[in-house]
């Protein structure tokens, strides 16, 4: 959780020192030649398992990985970490409505109250606590782009329930393939249209941080957590995200932190704690 919450520092630090589109590139660039390192053999050994998804494995990659992350750094532009952060504590919440929607999972009262909490924390930042704008709020562009981004990677997740019966590794090797082969294109694009920052110094030292921590170690460790204590208790821990993202944002970045983030906060939390609770059932 540490490293997915040094992700939204990342993109701020980013900012003016590489583009995100080439981020995103390098990111995957760097994941790709540590996978065909470490695991093209575990590939090899169970891809008659892998290739039975082998179009819904890329997909995920390009979705999941890529263009989350694009938009994730897109928005680092434009807003604070601490927003990010915060608005990232929703996810939970959005791939238990996914969960319901597409394979009917049964939704409790508490559940339900929790979305509702959740969604009213996010309005809390994108109105940066005034509760004159709450019935007219004008979301900071990059607060939109990270609640879509929260969203895409939501879809993700609740796509993950069709994958192949092969190791988390394997699994994550060829999504890392459809990540890579969305965001070339991406940064190409970005190239032509003349928005292209080559890397600084700082710039080198951000692609590689989202590349070995973000990327790589954090997903296999929480994989691999999965396998230890079940996806359940595993997700309760994405719950922190937002908490440590805050704390970065300020130690490190000497960010503002003002009293509707407190509320906020408190709100998404609060949902998120809502939302994982078993009882109330709707009848």
């Amino acid at each position: 959780m540490f490293m997915w919450a040094g992700n939204a520092i990342a993109g701020q630090v980013a900012v003016g020192e590489i583009s995100p589109m080439l981020l995103t590139a390098l990111r995957w660039v760097g994941v790709g030649v540590l996978i065909f390192i470490f695991a093209r053999r575990r590939i090899v050994n169970e891809w008659p398992a892998l290739r039975t998804r082998l179009p819904l494995l890329l997909a995920l990659g390009a979705l999941g990985f890529s263009t989350f992350n694009a938009l994730f750094y897109i928005a680092a532009h434009s807003t604070v970490a601490i927003n990010i952060g915060i608005i990232n504590g929703a996810l939970p919440v959005f791939v238990m409505l996914g969960t319901y929607i597409f394979y009917r999972t049964q939704v409790t009262g508490a559940q339900l109250i929790g979305v509702v909490v959740t969604l009213i924390g996010i309005a809390v930042v994108a109105a940066r606590g005034d509760i004159a704008l709450i019935s007219d709020v004008r979301f900071n562009p990059g607060d939109v782009l990270m609640t879509f981004a929260c969203l895409l990677y939501a879809a993700y997740t609740v796509a993950l329930r069709e994958r192949p019966a092969a190791s988390g590794l394997a699994i994550f090797s060829i999504m890392t393939v459809g990540a890579l082969a969305t965001s070339i294109p991406l940064a190409i694009i970005e190239i032509l249209m003349g928005d292209m920052i080559w890397p600084s110094p700082t710039g080198w030292a951000v692609a590689l941080y989202v590349a070995i921590f973000p990327s790589l170690l954090s997903q296999l460790f929480f994989l691999r957590s999965v396998e230890l204590i079940g996806p359940n208790r595993a997700g309760l821990f994405i719950n922190l995200v937002p908490i440590i993202t805050a704390a970065f944002g300020v130690i490190l970045l000497n960010e503002d932190f003002h009293g509707y983030h407190v509320a906020a906060l408190f709100l998404v939390l609060s949902g998120i704690w809502l939302a994982e609770r078993k009882y109330i059932p709707l009848k």
